[in-house]
């Protein structure tokens, strides 16, 4: 038996960045740095994966942060196409949801690209040292919500990220929609 590529780059050092939040402030890989790891998760306001787990992103990411975890999201979708993906759009959600974390627009879409995210949503879990240890999925959730009882993929990984310093060999990537880039 052959075997697999990991999901997880595993030690790939995160990119650095300054984007601008929906909360009013600018925001550097620095400043949402978690002392026991961070988790970037790229996502949009209109993706139906996104939409369906929501509710979970935001428990789990209070919880990954009472273990030293911070987590950002980041919104590179190209507005022009996907109007409802804008910026003022991106700071009612992240109200209506009560976003425990920054949300960040990368209007250049450079950021997405460095980051080489796929699709929304795309989670990108570093550990303390900003070493990449999981691009898994949040659960067996799809379009809809898994069931309630779904196994906490990301938060488990995280969780042992925080304790550890590594993530899991076992990884099932996130599947959703595509991230939407610009023509060049």
């Amino acid at each position: 038996m052959a075997e697999t590529a990991p999901v997880c780059d595993f030690d790939w050092k995160a990119p650095a960045f300054e984007l601008p939040a929906t909360d009013g402030k600018v925001y550097r890989l620095d400043d949402v740095k978690g002392p026991n790891g961070t988790l970037v998760m790229f996502i949009c306001n209109h993706c139906p994966y996104v939409q369906a787990i929501l509710d979970r992103i935001v428990r789990d990411t209070r919880e990954l942060a009472g273990l030293g975890v911070s987590a950002v999201a980041i919104s590179s979708n190209d507005v022009a196409a996907y109007p409802e993906d804008s910026f003022p759009l991106m700071a009612e959600v992240a109200a209506s949801h009560g976003f425990p974390f920054p949300y960040l627009y990368d209007e250049s879409q450079e950021v997405g690209r460095a980051y080489g995210a796929v699709c929304t949503p795309d989670f990108f879990g570093f550990n303390r040292d900003l070493e990449l240890q999981y691009r898994g999925r949040l659960d067996s959730s799809g379009r809809a919500p898994g069931p309630v009882s779904a196994h906490r993929e990301l938060f488990e990984a995280m969780k042992q990220v925080a304790e550890t310093g590594r993530g899991p060999a076992d990884q099932v990537p996130s599947m959703g929609c595509s991230i939407k880039w610009r023509d060049a």
